[in-house]
This record gives C-alpha cells, structure tokens and sequence, in this order.
C-alpha cells in the first residue's frame, strides 16, 4: 500500500543537544483527514518542519505519496501544500499576486496560474479582494489567503500548522466546511490544532505526540471509546438547595442553585436519569456537555505520561 504520509523511526536531536523527535513512526493513508495533537513542545513543528523540508531529519525514513523525501526530494515536495501558524507573505502584495507567484515555485506559469488562483479565492471566499493588498485585510482573510497559496498548485497532501488560531466562530466554522469538502474531492489532510472540538469534527485518525514521542496512533472514534464516563451538567427550572439524590451508580454534585453536574458511565442510558429527576420532582431546563471528549483524553494522556 502507498501511504500519503509514511514515516519510519524519525529522530531529531538538535546541535544544543535536545532530542525532539524519538523514533517516531506512524503513516497516514491517501484521502484521510489525520489529526496531529500535543501540547506546546511536544515536537508538532519539528515534525511539520521536517516534513515539508524546512528541517533535516537526524535519521529515520520519510516517504510522500511513495517518494522518499531524501533521494526524491523534488517529487515528494511537489505532493505538499503548507499552511504555517506564521503569514509568511509580502502584505504588500495583491491577494492574487501572493497566490499566483507562489504558483511559480512549482513551475506553473502565470497564465495557467491565475485562474487557479481565482478558483482558490472564490472558494474561500477572498475574490472581491484579488486585487487588494493583503494588508488591508483582516487577520481571518489573512489566513484564508495562506491556505489559498497552499493550493494553488493542487497538491495531494495538504498540511494545516493550526490554521483557525486567532479566527473568530464563524470564520472557523466555514473554514471547516471548505476543507471537509476538499478532503471529499481526494485531498489528504493533516491538522495540528489547539481547539480539540476542531479535531474530534474533522478528522477521521489521530496521533497524539508528547515529548517527541507518540502516545496514540488510532482511529478518533477508536480514541474516543476508551473514554468510560462524561460529565454532564444538567439546568434546572426550580432552585435545589442539594445535589439530587439519584441511584448510587451517578456521581452527583450540586454546582449551584440551578445546576448540578452528574458523571455518567458510557453503559448508562440518560433516560434512566430523566427517569429519576421526573420522580422526584426535578424539572430540567437544558444539559449540556461539561467537557469536549477529545479535550479530556488528551489531558488524560498527557497527565499520564
């Protein structure tokens, strides 16, 4: 089988002598949407850097799409598309004219390259301000054209450095509906990201990476199961002057008067609670989840290694 991404016992120990990367493995199949999580210097960069060629590995094996990164270089950069945390573009520029010679460093001529870059601006959103200098844009456009120029020349892989960081809800939300239906259409795609909801929305597979080590490699649904209990807090209509009195089985706490929290074990049925709240009287207003799922196994993890 041809991974997009196969990455063998990669290590990266750098000249101040702190080790990165320890023998990491792990392959992220064609078409997938893979996240990849961890905590601030956990060796994300690193890896990305080593990835797109910004960094030379210590050792290890990379292959893109089949190439490998070392004696095919050229071929395997061709398959990437990067969006860095960092703008990394003239703001001075037209929007078009940054994603048109970006084209140029793939050997895309301007005439083949403009209508790409409209597509690409259409797409996202940006085409009223092709002509525009890319400093009278706002931070969430900003980052719009970054991912922009990292299509323009319709790689099979695209890498997304936290790509929604500083973007407001709804900007991140139309961001997600963009890369979900370009991931529909064959583009691989790999995220690092710091909003864990992002990750357990859009990614099928997951690896989590702790102290340049990686702590998971799975399915995210797979992930997900090994979670035995979610929080829930529950709203009332009435105030409570105590946690309500439920089977021993519920851990419940009074959070104030209106609110009470119960843990549930995944084995348990929440109409079995709404039972029990209706007989003794209880009237729920609303519940919500406490938590994101994701957010509280990555802290688990995290804790415990």
């Amino acid at each position: 089988m041809t991974y997009a991404i196969d990455i063998q016992q990669l290590h990266k120990t750098y000249a101040n002598g702190h080790v990165a990367l320890k023998d990491v493995s792990f392959t992220v199949q064609e078409g997938d949407f893979f996240a990849l999580l961890g905590p601030n210097g956990a060796g994300k960069s690193t890896l990305i850097s080593i990835l797109t060629s910004l960094c030379q590995k210590t050792s290890g094996q990379i292959k893109i799409f089949g190439f490998d990164q070392e004696t095919q270089s050229q071929q395997a950069k061709s398959c990437i598309g990067v969006v860095s945390q960092e703008l990394n573009f003239n703001p001075y520029d037209n929007v078009i004219d940054i994603v048109v010679n970006q084209a140029g460093y793939y050997g895309i001529g301007r005439a083949q390259a403009k209508p790409l870059a409209l597509h690409y601006l259409e797409q996202l959103g940006l085409a009223s301000k092709a002509n525009k200098p890319a400093i009278a844009l706002s931070g969430g456009m900003k980052r719009r054209v970054m991912i922009a120029k990292a299509l323009v020349h319709q790689p099979k892989l695209l890498i997304l450095d936290e790509p929604t960081a500083g973007v407001d809800i709804e900007l991140r939300r139309s961001l997600w509906d963009f890369l979900s239906e370009i991931n529909a259409q064959g583009t691989t795609i790999v995220l690092t990201t710091h909003y864990l909801e992002e990750a357990e929305s859009l990614c099928r597979n997951i690896a989590i990476i702790n102290n340049g080590e990686i702590l998971e490699n799975t399915s995210m649904s797979a992930l997900l199961q090994t979670m035995h209990k979610e929080a829930f807090i529950f709203y009332t209509k009435l105030p409570l002057l105590v946690a309500p009195a439920l089977s021993a089985r519920f851990h419940v706490s009074l959070l104030d008067s209106h609110s009470f929290e119960v843990l549930v074990d995944q084995r348990d049925n929440l109409n079995s609670i709404f039972s029990e709240l209706t007989s003794l009287g209880i009237v729920i207003n609303s519940m919500r989840n406490k938590t994101n799922r994701l957010e509280a196994l990555f802290l688990d993890l995290i804790k415990t290694a």
